[in-house]
């Protein structure tokens, strides 16, 4: 069943900052596996390049697209670039975003302004920009990737704090926009296993696993599903919520 068929998709992040899967690059895959038809928009075109190689491969339709989505201009461009291309506009994924692992008293006002910027206001100059052109089409579905650490306290101060951001801005940006039939949803991920967290290591990797309680990993593809059901018309009646896909993590206790 093509679940996005004749859906035309932005999805934001949809390269891989290393060997691997990412959030944006599973969900782009799975976009176009399900009939979208999907602009890969990365600051580095390469890594989109990739990820439409990976989709053409299969069948799939998607073009790549370079964008700094920190600024409104290139937002604009990003969907411009879809509308001309395809027509119109159906679904935006808002999947960029940086860790930042700093604790408080080290954290700089710098690295504080950096990751707001990447995994919070990003969301918000995609969405004003993709707003227009989804309301042409009658409507569509914005999805913003949040974290289970906008819910828990074992992560960095700057990161945490965006990521409850973006499960602000999502209620918020959900009731302006459902009278224009604009639904709008966040994903929070657990601890799966990206290129972004790479550098912890296996030690590290072992006792996040141990920690989950249905004692499986997850990976970049089960954040993937869960964007395909937000973005389908299974989720018609589906706005200003949050589906946390974390294998339990949140939960428990420890």
């Amino acid at each position: 069943m093509k679940r996005l068929e004749n859906k035309i998709a932005i999805v934001t992040g949809a390269g891989s900052r290393g060997p691997g899967l990412g959030n944006g690059k599973a969900t782009a895959i799975l976009f176009a596996r399900e009939g979208a038809r999907v602009l890969c928009v990365d600051q580095v075109k390469d890594r989109a390049e990739e990820t439409v190689g990976l989709i053409r491969a299969e069948g799939g339709e998607a073009i790549a697209h370079a964008a700094d989505v920190t600024r409104p201009a290139e937002c604009g461009a990003a969907v411009k670039t879809a509308v001309e291309r395809w027509g119109g506009l159906d679904i935006l994924h808002n999947n960029v975003g940086i860790e930042s692992r700093q604790m408080l008293v080290d954290l700089s006002e710098s690295e504080w302004d950096r990751v707001m910027d990447v995994d919070l206001k990003s969301m918000f100059l995609a969405t004003q920009a993709a707003v227009p052109a989804l309301e042409r089409r009658g409507g569509g579905a914005v999805t913003c990737v949040s974290s289970v650490a906008a819910m828990r306290g074992a992560w960095g101060t700057a990161y945490a704090a965006a990521k409850a951001g973006v499960l602000g801005f999502v209620v918020t940006v959900a009731n302006q926009l459902a009278p224009k039939a604009i639904r709008v949803n966040a994903i929070a991920p657990g601890t799966v296993w990206t290129p972004m967290v790479e550098d912890l290591g296996p030690e590290m990797r072992e006792r996040r696993r141990k920690a989950i309680p249905l004692g499986v990993e997850g990976t970049a593809w089960d954040v993937g599903w869960a964007a395909v059901y937000l973005a389908s018309d299974e989720a018609r009646w589906v706005t200003g919520q949050t589906l946390v896909v974390d294998g339990g993590l949140t939960i428990t206790t420890r």
